[in-house]
């Protein structure tokens, strides 16, 4: 049984996906099947129980969790004491949008690389909607994403950055529709939405608050395409500000006031407090919060 055998067991227990496992331990389906098959055939006993619809663990997969779970943990140790100096060593991997990528990870990166050239850093970018998902599955130890409406239990948060959730429409479009007294008609005007995520949560606040039935044209994954319809003019959209600003978009959209406005985005860093006592988390996290600063 090697390390990275009870890595990959460690992954996919607290994910119980095989297609998440896979992607983020770089495996294609067979050889992560192949690598649990070795497992349960060493043990003797089987570790998951899967079906055409979920994954879970058996009677023996929660009593190797434990012992797995301890033997990364020793094993990270060793590491760090057979060193040959005293400078910090391991991996660490982050995910975020690609406007936090470009906009709020740069600082903190350099100034943690300058101090601990020997952690491996691995990014992941995507949609910000699924930030806390891929900590909750093991598959980042650390994201940066803005503060939901509830933050789960045993979950850490820095506060980097506020940036304003704004309505947007097109420069050159004939929308928003207004009635005659010029406010917008929110019944014709066609709206693009995210699909999923803080921003929709707020939108839809919204519209519930001022008894409006809005006319939604599209709901799509990911700020950048929202931009990218708003910006063609197939409606008027919500979008974090900071995106705004990032976007090779921005000069073909432009912000509209509405009354009231939505709340504003608290971005900053998230992990799980378990991970606070990891030598490399903790390194990242003293450099944000030392960063905290320029981010003001």
């Amino acid at each position: 049984m090697d390390i990275r055998c009870v890595k990959i067991f460690n992954h996919l227990a607290q994910s119980l996906h095989f297609g998440r496992t896979s992607r983020a331990c770089n495996l294609t389906p067979s050889a992560l099947t192949r690598t649990i098959q070795r497992l349960e055939e060493e043990l003797g006993k089987p570790l998951f129980r899967r079906d055409n619809r979920s994954v879970s663990l058996t009677p023996a997969g929660v009593i190797f969790k434990r012992y797995a779970e301890e033997t990364e943990h020793r094993w990270q140790a060793l590491q760090r004491e057979l060193a040959d100096d005293e400078a910090l060593r391991g991996e660490i991997s982050l995910y975020c949008s690609v406007t936090a990528a470009t906009s709020i990870l740069p600082r903190i990166l350099q100034a943690f690389r300058t101090d601990h050239p020997g952690v491996q850093i691995k990014l992941q970018t995507g949609d910000a909607a699924e930030a806390l998902d891929k900590l909750k599955n093991r598959e980042a130890e650390v994201i940066i994403a803005a503060l939901p409406e509830q933050l789960p239990p045993a979950v850490m948060f820095l506060e980097l950055a506020q940036t304003p959730l704004v309505f947007i429409e097109p420069v050159d479009g004939a929308v928003p529709l207004v009635n005659d007294d010029g406010a917008v008609d929110w019944a014709r005007t066609p709206v693009i939405l995210a699909e999923q995520g803080l921003s929709r949560i707020r939108v839809d606040r919204w519209f519930q608050a001022k008894g409006v039935q809005p006319n939604i044209y599209a709901e799509v994954a990911g700020n950048e395409a929202l931009l990218a319809m708003v910006s063609l003019g197939f409606g008027v959209g919500v979008a974090p500000g900071l995106v705004l600003e990032q976007s090779p978009l921005q000069d073909r959209v432009r912000v509209f006031e509405v009354a009231p406005g939505l709340p504003p985005f608290i971005i900053g860093a998230c992990t799980l407090e378990k991970h606070l006592a990891n030598p490399v988390i903790q390194a990242f996290w003293a450099t944000a919060q030392a960063g905290q600063a320029g981010f003001s």
